[in-house]
């Protein structure tokens, strides 16, 4: 199966790190999530968590729109968050409602440690960097879930619990959105380093924030395979 294309930025910074990417994106959690042998409380703790990161997240790529440089780059930061509250936390409120956990709840969670060190890293990225630091920090999740739910979608079991996640992040509009974050990111970096980024002096860095994203994913879906 073909990996999605996000860009070219995203492609360098997720070859820049091959171990971690492996890591996050082929987690245990994950491949549950294909084969159906999540636990049931595994995922609906994770849920929680998620909900909880999605609102911080949010508010990441809200301060993207500060951040920005270009009309295209703010538009592209609103839809996200426009993306993010308005539909793919609906899937958490929908699933969890099931469970007799309603949004308020969700939105009052207490933010496990996992939780806390991935989104204060993202906004201290943000807070302390630039437009590119930002972005670096938040494209793992975006784009991470976007190979993900593209990979479950064509070797999940038929009868898993979770293809309505799966369908969620492999479906038509979850992937546009990320085509078009991948397309802003790559003119945000050539706009700033060039045409040949890599070689920039600052090339490292947004390595280095990319790939300790990755790493605090990885720690995400830990979290959640200790709730069973």
């Amino acid at each position: 199966m073909t990996t999605p294309d996000y860009g070219r930025v995203f492609s360098a910074l997720r070859d820049g790190c091959p171990d971690e990417w492996q890591a996050y994106t082929r987690h245990a959690f994950v491949e549950g999530l294909g084969d159906g042998s999540l636990p049931a409380a595994s995922f609906e703790h994770y849920l929680i968590q998620d909900y909880v990161f999605l609102v911080h997240f949010a508010r990441a790529w809200s301060l993207g729109v500060i951040k920005a440089e270009t009309l295209d780059e703010m538009k592209v930061c609103a839809s996200t968050v426009n993306a993010l509250i308005n539909h793919e936390m609906a899937l958490h409120v929908k699933t969890c409602a099931a469970k007799g956990i309603d949004e308020a709840a969700l939105f009052s969670a207490k933010e496990e440690v996992a939780n806390l060190a991935y989104t204060r890293y993202v906004m201290d990225a943000g807070l302390q960097g630039d437009f590119l630091d930002l972005i670096a920090a938040l494209a793992p999740c975006c784009f991470g879930y976007g190979e993900i739910g593209h990979r479950l979608a064509g070797v999940a079991a038929p009868d898993t619990a979770y293809a309505d996640w799966i369908a969620t992040y492999a479906g038509a509009d979850y992937q546009q959105v990320m085509v078009s974050v991948g397309e802003m990111f790559d003119a945000a970096v050539i706009r700033r380093l060039g045409p040949d980024f890599q070689t920039a002096p600052r090339w490292a860095q947004l390595q280095s924030r990319f790939t300790t994203a990755t790493e605090l994913e990885v720690g995400f879906w830990g979290m959640g395979l200790r709730e069973t």
